[in-house]
């Protein structure tokens, strides 16, 4: 719709007193197709012309009568007519006239790059070091890698950072719970598992005993200060840890440039403190050290603790400068959980204070919870479900809907991994993120209705169109970009059979496009650059969602009531130029989203 109301607006322009933006703003879709395409409301001209919206729209109406021949910034606006209709203008596009237009964009439509020469920095994921990856863990790992492929698109430079949780007083309790409890051959045989039930036990023990609490912060004292047994039981937690997390990140597709966590940046610590004690921004309170907020209506930062040890600020301190320092970003995306907004609030007023003022362009991307049966999930009670075992439990079950119904299918196995992984990923991302997520399997591993599975399989419908007309495919030879088929100047070229050359057909009208549905699957392809901004604008992967499930139902409907391999040529060409660029856009779509696109379901 977008170009619709840049013409309309082009049209309007010379015959009202508003600019292009404010006319932008006002233009609308009719509610039913037989209105129009555009509608202009004439109640803000009302009070600027002192005359009634009705008289407005019928002396509009007399001055677009010639508009047709008017000339846009594409060539003449092919307008049919123009009608008033109580205090409204509708506008009515000769279709015929335009679609071999739209459809030679849609062809050949690329993404726009506003952020080329431009670095964005996205931190997601950051797993607990000795934790399981739970389902609590997808939202910012889904989220954050989707914002990361989003940008790139865009022409971003994208520098993506997994923060692993590695430091902190857990560490002195995990530590704590191995010396009373543990075994180090269970640990080695089954590491994660054995470190979440010691990590259960001491917080059940520590209920009935609250000194084992002191141990735990006695042993994150000796870790900060580098005992080496301290230092060397740590280690072995944190690469135990991350074997465990690379699977489920390679099942996920999901990869990072730098696994840089908490404990990356202890050696930058004492720089941050120094600086924020020059600056007399460090006060004592209760024995900790705090920077006041108080003047920005915000609790008191801690930066150290009473026993002088970090805490979570301090780190985010230290690596934010870092970052800076070696990164030079624009942007700097936190997707991390909507429970930490104070905590981002305090740390970016804290930077400020420091005379940081890039600290504006760090953003906090918080996102719902994922709860189990209403409640939110604790890996200190135990109440977690492991991410790798529903992703596993997502492919079987694809495997198994894919044997009932397409036995003969090449390559079933990676078919069900594409299809079952990408059912959990975009049941995630299909909503608003800042929505919290009640985790239930039938939810996640539902194949019907608003699924990833269900544009996997409108992908897949345009690619059996495509090889059935004998035209290349997304998968075939040449790439991703060998089903385009449109020439600039708005002439349409045939689908190659095998072994022969593409033969270019002259396409000025489609007659044939009044009451196709056609009209409004080209319109919906040429949104999709506005939505894939809207969506790193808003720092919302939905946006890209929504409209792949607004797509694949246009096109869906399209396919059911339209013949596309009709007898004349022309039509046929059109239709799976159509079909062709339709593809393209899911499979973009779906990567920017972190699913495959499957060419065969």
């Amino acid at each position: 719709m977008e170009m619709l109301f840049q013409w309309a607006a082009q049209l309007l322009q010379p015959h009202v007193q508003l600019e292009e933006a404010e006319l932008l703003r006002l233009l609308e879709r009719p509610p039913k197709p037989e209105l129009g395409d555009v509608a202009f409301p004439c109640f803000t001209l009302a009070k600027m012309w002192r005359r009634s919206p009705q008289q407005i729209a019928a002396e509009l109406q007399a001055r677009l009568a010639g508009a047709q021949a008017e000339a846009g910034s594409d060539g003449p606006i092919p307008l049919l007519k123009a009608e008033a209709a109580g205090g409204y203008l509708n506008l009515f596009f000769d279709r015929a006239r335009l679609f071999p237009r739209l459809l030679a964009q849609a062809a050949k439509l690329t993404l726009p790059r506003p952020g080329a020469g431009k670095r964005v920095v996205v931190e997601f994921s950051s797993p607990n070091i000795a934790k399981p990856f739970g389902v609590g863990h997808l939202r910012s790992t889904v989220i954050g890698h989707s914002l990361a492929r989003i940008h790139e698109a865009l022409g971003y430079d994208v520098v993506r950072i997994n923060h692993l949780g590695d430091w902190g007083t857990q560490f002195g309790k995990e530590i704590a719970a191995y010396k009373r409890w543990g075994d180090a051959e269970k640990i080695k045989a089954n590491p994660i598992p054995e470190l979440l039930a010691l990590y259960v036990r001491f917080h059940e023990e520590a209920e009935k005993n609250p000194a084992l609490e002191e141990e735990g912060r006695a042993w994150f004292k000796k870790l900060e200060e580098g005992d080496a047994e301290a230092r060397e039981l740590w280690q072995w937690f944190v690469d135990e840890s991350l074997k465990a997390f690379r699977k489920t990140y390679d099942l996920l597709g999901v990869d990072f440039d730098h696994y840089t966590g908490e404990s990356f940046y202890t050696d930058h610590i004492p720089k941050v403190v120094e600086a924020l004690r020059e600056k007399g921004l460090l006060v004592q309170s209760e024995g900790a050290w705090v920077v006041d907020l108080s003047d920005m209506d915000m609790p008191p930062c801690i930066v150290l603790k009473a026993d002088g040890t970090s805490i979570y600020a301090t780190r985010d301190l230290a690596a934010a400068i870092y970052r800076h320092e070696q990164f030079g970003f624009e942007k700097m995306l936190y997707v991390v959980g909507a429970e930490q907004t104070l905590h981002f609030r305090q740390v970016f007023a804290v930077l400020k204070k420091m005379g940081h003022d890039w600290a504006d362009r760090c953003e906090h991307v918080p996102f719902g919870l994922m709860q189990m049966d209403g409640k939110k999930m604790s890996t200190r009670k135990g109440r977690v479900i492991f991410l790798e075992e529903v992703l596993q439990e997502a492919v079987d079950r694809a495997a198994a809907i894919i044997a009932e119904k397409n036995p003969d299918l090449p390559d079933k196995e990676t078919v069900a991994r594409q299809i079952g992984v990408g059912a959990v990923i975009f049941h995630d991302l299909k909503t608003h993120r800042i929505h919290n997520v009640n985790f239930s399997w039938e939810e996640v591993l539902n194949f019907d209705g608003e699924t990833g599975p269900y544009v996997q399989y409108t992908y897949a419908r345009t690619q059996s169109v495509l090889r059935k007309a004998g035209w290349p495919t997304e998968a075939g030879p040449g790439g991703p970009d060998a089903g385009a088929c449109c020439a600039a100047d708005g002439g349409c070229c045939a689908g190659p059979a095998e072994g022969e050359r593409s033969q270019e057909l002259a396409l000025e009208t489609a007659p044939w496009i009044a009451g196709s549905k056609a009209w409004d699957v080209v319109l919906h392809v040429l949104e999709f650059g506005k939505a894939v901004e809207r969506a790193a604008e808003n720092s919302e992967p939905s946006q890209v969602a929504r409209y792949l499930l607004d797509l694949c139902q246009l096109y869906n409907r399209f396919y059911h009531d339209e013949r596309i391999l009709v007898d004349d040529a022309a039509e046929r060409d059109a239709k799976l130029c159509l079909t062709a660029a339709v593809g393209r856009v899911l499979r973009q779509g779906l990567y920017l989203l972190g699913l495959e696109a499957p060419a065969q379901i």
